[in-house]
């Protein structure tokens, strides 16, 4: 008789363990006993607003921070006109030392691990604001993942340059978004 209470009771704690498991489903925890989700910031520098659309998709796949890089010195249609060759862009790119003046910081950069950073391609490489902004901060540590829009020159040209300008960081290879759906941004930037 005590033989069959003991079963009883215990077919019964085995029945209640099951009720609060499925009352209660676990929790997805790391085999260091905690769950780490990655913190994303999409930065982007966009001239003429075409790089700002591709950065918009990045932030809604990733549900990151956005961030837009502002030169201290707008930029004006004048200054974009590639056809000349004393426009202030041309000019910049042709200046391996150039680095213009950014209005505005990212504040506490430290708390992102994985930092997206979008711009045009201007002559095949990217504008060296860029490099300004990279080189403002200590990215040791972090991921960088570069995204463009180009008129046809592509992104990998801009891949030296970032990789020199953010120190420290490990720079994945980039894409170019300018055609891209949202559906397969999506799916990009997700896998990074």
């Amino acid at each position: 008789m005590m033989k069959k209470k003991s079963v009883f009771w215990i077919n019964m704690m085995l029945v209640l363990v099951l009720i609060v498991g499925l009352a209660f489903p676990a929790v997805n925890v790391s085999a260091a006993g905690k769950s780490k989700k990655k913190k994303v910031l999409v930065v982007y520098f966009s001239a003429t607003g075409t790089t700002k659309s591709a950065a918009k998709k990045i932030q809604k796949a990733t549900g990151g921070k956005l961030y837009q890089i502002k030169a201290a010195e707008r930029y004006t249609a004048a200054d974009l006109d590639y056809n000349n060759d004393n426009c202030r862009a041309n000019k910049e790119q042709n200046d391996d030392k150039c680095r213009p003046k950014i209005k505005g910081k990212v504040k506490n950069i430290r708390k992102y691990d994985v930092i997206f950073i979008g711009f045009p391609i201007w002559w095949g490489k990217e504008p060296k604001i860029i490099r300004t902004f990279l080189e403002s901060y200590n990215l040791k540590g972090k991921k960088i993942v570069t995204f463009c829009t180009s008129g046809g020159s592509g992104i990998s040209g801009s891949t030296k340059g970032v990789k020199a300008a953010a120190k420290g960081a490990k720079v994945v290879k980039g894409r170019d978004l300018t055609d891209s759906s949202a559906k397969s941004v999506q799916k990009w930037a997700k896998k990074k």
